[in-house]
């Protein structure tokens, strides 16, 4: 049997392009589990529910890595578990490499781990990275004597990163603020806007 897995991080992204590359890859609609939900750990409703679907000789499909998580750790974890535990395969459409179908002798298994273990370190340094950045930005403003005031205008576009990372919780609301330099009633008002924003993306 195969299976399908869509994920995007808020309610207001669409998971239409990936959903098209399950079904062109030809995953039939209800054998496709869609979560909207932040990768950052993998307690989501219907990502549980299609584990406890896959049995061994099941393949099942995402469109790339990240749609199954963020947390380096825990990706490797999933993986193992679906791959070891249920003996399930994993195609991951974006990377021809990420195919445990294929080249299931001892090199072909290796290299799916290596490649597997690389792009996992990778995606979860760059969201660390983002982060650092944003907080030493914000020491050297403030060694700058840069005062975190209200500015006379605030464009929405500049602060997408700073609410997907508010977003997916890994900085609160205060920190938005902050990093922003704005005051409450301004962040409310750019919340307005970056959620269409990036509902329409």
């Amino acid at each position: 049997m195969k299976y399908g897995y869509a994920r995007v991080s808020t309610k207001e992204q669409k998971e239409d392009r990936q959903l098209i590359a399950l079904k062109e890859y030809g995953i039939v609609e209800y054998n496709i589990f869609t979560d909207k939900q932040s990768g950052k750990d993998f307690d989501r409703c219907n990502y549980k529910r299609l584990l406890k679907q896959l049995k061994k000789g099941d393949i099942l499909v995402i469109k790339s890595i990240d749609r199954l998580g963020r947390n380096y750790g825990e990706i490797l974890c999933q993986w193992q578990e679906i791959t070891k535990v249920k003996k399930a395969d994993i195609i991951v459409l974006d990377m021809e490499l990420l195919n445990t179908t294929r080249n299931k002798d001892l090199i072909g298994t290796l290299i799916s781990d290596i490649v597997l273990q690389l792009l996992s370190y990778v995606a979860e340094n760059e969201r660390k990275t983002i982060l650092e950045r944003q907080a030493e930005g914000i020491a050297a403003a403030k060694e700058r004597g840069v005062r975190f005031g209200r500015p006379q205008k605030y464009n929405a576009e500049d602060y997408i990163d700073v609410y997907i990372d508010f977003l997916h919780k890994e900085i609160t609301q205060k920190q938005a603020m902050e990093i922003i330099g704005c005051c409450e009633s301004t962040y409310y008002r750019l919340v307005k806007e970056l959620r269409k924003i990036v509902k329409n993306r």
